[in-house]
């Protein structure tokens, strides 16, 4: 099944910048390495050539997760989402009910997370779980390190 990944015109390019810097700067330099540890004799006890191999593997990989990302991505039309709930792009204050704290996320598309300041994908259990929720709403939401307990305090429609 093709899932389909949220994300805002500025994330998608955001994504495409990554991919082409991947792709066009990263590679040929790693390909460089590659070609200057060649040339430097045996290939078998040769750990310069071995790294740089496993550095274009491990960035190859980067490079096909980055267009399979691209590849389903779903450009959000933001004047259509309602209002007063939770939705994509929105800035949720939850009140923990266990420990009795607020915390704020903001519901992100692929390529804008930054959980250091609280954006966390869309997709996510959290964000899946604060979507279509109201204020005043409380939820439960299964995480693997047990079930979190939130009060939907207020929400702010970052597109308005």
């Amino acid at each position: 099944m093709l899932d389909l990944i949220p994300m805002t015109r500025a994330g998608f390019e955001k994504l495409k910048a990554e991919l082409n810097r991947m792709e066009n700067d990263e590679m040929p330099l790693i390909a460089e390495r590659i070609a200057l540890a060649r040339d430097e004799g045996d290939l078998k006890e040769n750990a310069e050539y071995h790294g740089a191999r496993e550095s274009q593997g491990m960035l190859q990989a980067k490079i096909n997760l980055m267009r399979d990302k691209l590849s389903r991505a779903t450009i959000v039309d933001t004047a259509s989402l309602p209002k007063g709930e939770v939705t994509f792009g929105s800035t949720v204050i939850v009140k923990d009910l266990e420990y009795n704290d607020e915390e704020e996320y903001t519901l992100v598309g692929a390529g804008e997370e930054d959980y250091d300041k609280g954006h966390i994908l869309l997709t996510s259990l959290i964000g899946q779980g604060l979507v279509g929720k109201k204020v005043g709403d409380k939820v439960e939401i299964a995480v693997p390190r047990g079930t979190l307990k939130y009060e939907i305090i207020e929400i702010r429609s970052n597109f308005e």
